[in-house]
């Protein structure tokens, strides 16, 4: 039966509302990458701290992410959505107040948390809204979405610090986000649906505190070793990551065998699909992240450009995400399949890396800008088809906990970007070893893109 006009519009405003929050979560994971200049200069961060302030905001999104999408199952979308949009608020309040890095660095990590409140409601709320056949058109737009607002944050971040807005300088990268919340948080009180899981299951508080308690170990230590000079304990801990992994993986194991849930589902391990298209995931993330991070810093630094200059070189790239994932990367994906994201990675490790290169060799700013546009498109030929491959082969039943597990190794992957792709620069090796490190992590995602099956969207051996 068709929907009365008022209810059709009713289920579009909370799709634009969810959108909304879906945008301002992604934007925020990279706002902070043009400001981090002024903000280094005038509250004295040291590198370290500036790596946290990108860092810190994918390591609380990914610790959280699957726990959030429980929470939701459990109290309902709605509540949940609110709960998540009002502590990013409050969040990015306390980031555009702050007296100090280490101020700002809790703010960050305050706002991942609240974004993992937030970010998984999203999806739920179109599946309850929409129908199967009506979810492909409105999924698409969010494959869209969500490689332009990772583009758009550095952008915006420049475009606001260059209006400086009251005075406010920075700041207003973080305080632009108290409208839109109230917005956002007026929106979905009046129009997303009152629901919640009917088979909703408690959380793994085990499995949460073991993947935090990893990424912590894997991160402090890539973090903080260099400008420490490598004290034993940071060796430690990176000793200490595969001890916590195993763990992880025996306590899934032993809840699954009880009947509980769990945060990871060790089963699709023996899927290649799923297992390759989540490394793909973590190695592109990483780059994605590292490159976008040190082009913000290297030409701010190294050719003097203001953030406004850098935001306005940053459009070309998101120009070319933009048509590699609107159309290249969805027009080809079917008769192509795993070639599009070997090429497209391929392809922007090797410009990514060459514009990298380029920068302190002052060159014209037009060719910069003309080879950001190949590298942009080749990003989206990636960030497109990797979901879809990744979940392509995986049965029903696992659907909710793989498409969980593929989220939190992209937000693994950009914490994982920001500490060793960035990490390279802040350790003052400038863009010559981020160039080479940013060329490995991407020629890692198109090897275990290369190494996928041929055949990504037969038969998951049940019916659909």
């Amino acid at each position: 039966m068709p929907m009365s006009p008022q209810a059709d519009t009713r289920r579009n405003l909370a799709l634009l509302t969810v959108m909304l929050a879906f945008v301002l979560d992604i934007a925020d994971s990279t706002i902070v990458n043009t400001a981090l200049p002024a903000i280094q200069q005038e509250l004295s961060a040291s590198n370290a701290a500036a790596q946290w302030m990108v860092a810190g905001y994918f390591l609380s999104f990914s610790v959280f992410l699957v726990a959030g999408g429980r929470l939701g199952d459990l109290f309902g979308y709605r509540r949940l959505f609110l709960a998540g949009v009002a502590a990013f608020t409050l969040a990015s309040l306390g980031c555009g107040m702050a007296q100090s890095a280490d101020q700002l660095v809790a703010c960050r990590v305050a706002q991942g948390c609240a974004a993992a409140l937030m970010g998984p409601q999203v999806m739920a709320v179109v599946q309850v809204l929409f129908s199967p056949t009506e979810r492909i058109a409105k999924l698409a737009w969010f494959g869209t979405l969500g490689g332009i607002a990772a583009v758009l944050g550095p952008i915006v971040g420049g475009l606001l610090i260059a209006a400086n807005p009251f005075g406010l300088g920075w700041r207003a990268v973080f305080l632009i986000n108290l409208p839109i919340g109230v917005v956002a948080l007026a929106a979905g009180t009046r129009f997303l649906p009152d629901a919640r899981s009917p088979d909703a299951q408690g959380l793994d508080l085990g499995g949460t505190a073991l993947l935090g308690a990893g990424l912590v170990a894997l991160l402090v230590p890539m973090v903080q070793g260099p400008e420490l000079g490598w004290p034993v304990w940071t060796l430690a801990l990176l000793g200490a990551v595969p001890l916590i992994a195993v763990l992880a993986l025996a306590h899934a194991r032993a809840r699954g065998r009880v009947g509980k849930d769990r945060l990871i589902e060790p089963t699709l391990f023996h899927e290649r699909a799923f297992t390759l298209g989540l490394s793909a995931s973590v190695c592109f993330s990483a780059g994605v992240s590292g490159f976008v991070l040190v082009f913000a810093l290297a030409v701010q630094h190294l050719l003097a450009r203001s953030p406004l200059d850098t935001a306005l070189l940053l459009a070309p790239f998101g120009v070319g995400v933009s048509l590699g994932i609107a159309f290249v990367g969805r027009k080809l994906l079917p008769r192509l399949g795993k070639w599009i994201p070997f090429v497209g990675a391929s392809a922007m490790a090797l410009l990514g890396a060459s514009v990298l290169l380029l920068v302190p060799t002052a060159p014209p700013t037009a060719l910069l800008a003309v080879l950001l546009v190949p590298t942009g498109l080749a990003m989206g030929m990636v960030a497109g088809p990797l979901t879809p491959i990744a979940l392509a082969r995986v049965r029903h039943a696992h659907a909710g906990i793989a498409s969980g597990m593929l989220k939190t190794a992209q937000q693994v992957g950009g914490a994982l970007g920001a500490a060793v792709v960035g990490g390279a620069w802040f350790a003052g090796h400038g863009t010559t070893i981020a160039a080479v490190v940013l060329a490995a992590i991407l020629g890692a995602a198109a090897l275990c893109a290369a190494a996928l099956p041929r055949s990504l969207f037969g038969s998951t051996g049940e019916q659909p």
